[in-house]
């Protein structure tokens, strides 16, 4: 993946990718004000799923890919793929949205820390790729710090490892499916909305629906589509504009924002979670900095078998 070579396009890609971590960083904050407005999990997973489509929908529209997403439906085998990375994404909305509404954001943040880290160890076991010493010095800080994470809590981290597996593998099914993002967010979406519909008419049957009880729940329950599919667009974006090193250190800002807010929102921060964290920090700088160190090398190797004999 290359950078760009127009600086204007360039400073538009980084605002771009800052502007899809943020997004991301401080959608506990849409979640938990709809937990105030009487919204359970279910309620917002399935509206999340419901409104993304028409978001979806547009996006793809606008970039006439619509192609694509016709050449899915009429294949099993694709769509069958899709069906499995639909399942791995439904389950991580899920748990996200449960965690961030019931106290356990710096959980869920601990998992988006990890899943970087993670997706070194999957690809070495699944496509072979080569795992460095700083590589392998992160992946050992990240170990403990879940291990100490552990020791917090008095149980395994299950809301951050479920998060960092189910994500690590939705990444590895999107990698063989030949789609683009926003399309196959679509064809994801579509296969979601049903069960999303089922469920908000279930609810709005029996009374215990609060999506339209109001005007202002109703915006609550409207901003689930596009705070789902946005960010994932301009992610989309900025990725083919910019190198891997610069998203390897950018990616950090979204945990780093359901950090503090989980802070802010009064959970618990013993000294012992914090030293967990610690070590998932430095792990991550660790995993940044080769990032980058390697990006850099691999340039100055391009440009010194460029330069005349």
């Amino acid at each position: 993946m290359a950078p760009v070579t127009g600086p204007d396009q360039g400073r538009a890609a980084l605002l771009s990718a800052f502007a899809c971590y943020t997004l991301w960083g401080v959608m506990p904050l849409l979640f938990m004000g709809q937990a105030a407005a009487g919204f359970d999990s279910l309620e917002i997973l399935a509206h999340r799923a419901l409104w993304a489509v028409a978001v979806a929908g547009l996006l793809v529209w606008l970039a006439k890919q619509g192609g694509q997403v016709r050449a899915v439906l009429t294949s099993p085998k694709t769509l069958a793929w899709l069906a499995f990375s639909t399942v791995l994404i439904g389950l991580n909305w899920g748990i996200y949205v449960w965690a961030t509404t019931h106290g356990a954001t710096l959980e869920a943040s601990l998992g988006y820390y990890i899943n970087p880290l993670l997706n070194m160890v999957v690809g070495l076991w699944l496509f072979r790729e080569k795992i460095d010493r700083w590589g392998w010095i992160a992946i050992g800080l990240a170990a403990v710090g879940v291990l100490f994470q552990t020791l917090a809590l008095g149980r395994p981290p299950w809301i951050s490892l479920v998060l960092a597996f189910s994500f690590a593998t939705y990444g590895v099914i999107r990698k063989r499916v030949p789609i683009d993002a926003q399309a196959g967010l679509l064809v994801e979406c579509l296969l979601l909305v049903p069960f999303g519909l089922a469920w908000v008419l279930w609810l709005q049957h029996t009374g215990a629906g609060v999506a339209f009880d109001n005007p202002t729940n109703t915006l609550w329950a409207l901003a689930n589509g596009p705070a789902t599919v946005l960010p994932l667009a301009l992610f989309a974006w900025s990725a083919r504009r910019l190198p891997l090193s610069t998203i390897g250190f950018i990616q950090f800002l979204a945990p780093t924002l359901q950090f503090i807010v989980g802070v802010w929102a009064g959970e618990a921060l013993t000294p012992l979670r914090v030293l967990s964290f610690v070590f998932i920090w430095v792990g991550a700088g660790v995993f940044a900095a080769a990032a980058y160190f390697r990006v850099r090398a691999a340039r100055q190797a391009l440009k010194r078998a460029a330069e005349p004999a």
